[in-house]
């Protein structure tokens, strides 16, 4: 199982090193989970293919700075910058006036009120920050298993394979990381709402 997150840093290293065909590899190797992972938050395919590209560029030029330092977990360093490139969608169009291309202009499809939505991005920023925070207070085997399936997006199977225990253990960790999750919740009083 380990074999292909070896094939992956050797892949890297070789890219690294000058070989333009790694990175080909690389690409087809992971293009389809990857574009998968990008549809399912954009809903869009030509926005898709543009952040999935956008992806790669990203990757190129770490790699060609020296600066990738991911110790042989490429895919979970190449989703996260496929993650924050759908945030950073999501913030350009929300940022862009919409209007409705009409013979009556109506002024209010432009304005709206954003300080309702700006405290409700603070509320879910503070929640956010909050849940962070009591995922820290878990033991360390969980923690790590949760984080990799929440904030990573991992399968239980690549999560298995990057700690190297079955998908059983992986699957128990992570229920026992939710209940001690919500035993620190009770015995704390919090209220996570948004």
């Amino acid at each position: 199982m380990r074999r292909d997150v070896a094939q992956d840093s050797t892949l890297v290293s070789e890219y690294i090193n000058g070989n333009e065909l790694a990175l080909e590899t690389l690409i087809k190797r992971h293009k389809q989970r990857l574009y998968s992972f990008i549809y399912s938050k954009i809903q869009n395919r030509d926005i898709t293919e543009d952040i999935f590209q956008d992806t790669f560029i990203k990757v190129i030029r770490t790699l060609k700075k020296g600066n990738y330092n991911e110790e042989g977990k490429f895919l979970p360093w190449v989703m996260r910058i496929s993650h924050n490139l759908v945030i950073d969608h999501f913030r350009k169009s929300n940022r862009m006036p919409k209007f409705r291309n009409t013979d009556e202009f109506d002024i209010f499809s432009v304005l709206s009120d954003g300080a309702l939505n700006a405290e409700k991005r603070m509320v879910k920023e503070q929640i956010s920050a909050d849940v962070r925070e009591l995922i820290e207070e878990l033991p360390e085997e969980q923690k790590e298993v949760l984080k990799m399936r929440i904030y990573n997006d991992m399968s239980f199977n690549e999560i298995s394979e990057n700690t190297g225990v079955s998908i059983n253990t992986a699957l128990g960790r992570m229920r026992y990381a939710l209940i001690n999750l919500r035993k620190i919740i009770e015995k704390n009083k919090i209220i996570l709402v948004s």
